[in-house]
């Protein structure tokens, strides 16, 4: 049943799901490969998170209210997405009430994780972030830029080589 409603999207390295601008009319779950979330300002690239396999994804602000996204979703490797759009979720939601469970655990699962990378950036220090990231993902600088670790923990990359460096001479010692 399930599969009347989900596409499955293909994207190859680099390739965007949703780019600023658009309208975002979909969420989707990562089913394997990594997603980048970013936006532009002044000119700059703000990665905002990055989301692995068996992760949701989309632009809530964007879905909800029908507006433009400012939002950028970028494949960093291959990844295999499902997609839901609005409509199809809205009249899943409507012939198994069951699935509006489904939906709120998946908003509840997108805005825990919103709040705690807010959290993260107001209160800890970029170690004590570089090493959850590192935890959460442990294979995180196989498939992840150095640059965009860096952008997301709201460093430079040198400053995360030194972080590198730091933590590999504890280990050492």
């Amino acid at each position: 049943m399930l599969d009347d409603f989900f596409e499955v999207k293909n994207l190859k390295k680099k390739e965007f799901l949703l780019k600023n601008g658009a309208q975002c009319n979909f969420i989707g779950f990562v089913a394997s490969g990594t997603i980048r979330h970013f936006h532009i300002k002044d000119g700059v690239e703000k990665t905002c998170d990055i989301s692995f396999e068996n992760a949701w994804v989309t632009d809530f602000q964007s879905f909800i209210n029908n507006t433009s996204c400012v939002m950028n979703l970028q494949a960093l490797e291959a990844t295999k997405i499902y997609l839901i759009k609005r409509e199809k979720l809205y009249s899943l939601y409507s012939k198994c009430h069951k699935y509006e469970t489904f939906g709120r655990l998946m908003a509840e699962q997108v805005a825990q994780r919103a709040t705690e990378i807010a959290m993260s950036l107001s209160s800890d220090k970029p170690e004590e972030r570089f090493q959850n990231l590192l935890k959460r993902q442990p294979d995180l600088f196989q498939k992840v830029p150095q640059k965009y670790i860096a952008n997301f923990l709201g460093i430079s990359p040198e400053s995360l080589s030194r972080i590198q460096k730091r933590i590999h001479n504890k280990r050492k010692s």
